[in-house]
């Protein structure tokens, strides 16, 4: 038999979290987080097979904790997706446009994201990173 894959959603968004949290629990366990530090703790603790990761958020965003996630050995084979409206709201943050260039994330997606658009680039990723 063989397990669900786990994704682990990090925003700020609470209404982002619950409907994608809704869209994923069908075929995935799902864990949430609402910053970037929480995040990485929760990286730790839950091993997920794939994080959904916003941008801005407070404490820590989302360019600086998938910076310190794909540093870290125990957690650099774990698929990313970036998934945020920040080309939308880049006056709104002091984040650089530059910070997400050098970034590891295996894909980025804008918001808001059609669920099976989203759907499709899970599954992609998680065959990718050879989970069945």
């Amino acid at each position: 038999m063989s397990r669900q894959a786990k994704i682990l959603i990090v925003d700020d968004d609470p209404v982002f979290v619950n409907s994608t949290r809704a869209v994923l629990e069908s075929k995935y366990l799902v864990s949430t987080a609402s910053d970037g530090d929480e995040g990485l703790r929760k990286v730790a603790e839950v091993k997920p097979d794939l994080v959904i990761l916003d941008v801005i958020m407070p404490t820590k965003d989302g360019f600086a904790a998938c910076e310190q996630m794909k540093k870290d050995p125990r957690f650099s084979e774990i698929p990313v997706i970036i998934l945020t409206s920040f080309a939308h709201k880049r006056g709104e943050s002091n984040i650089p446009v530059s910070a997400g260039l050098t970034l590891e994330a295996e894909a980025y997606v804008d918001k808001p994201v059609a669920p099976q658009k989203l759907l499709e680039t899970v599954e992609r990723l998680l065959n990718r990173a050879g989970f069945r």
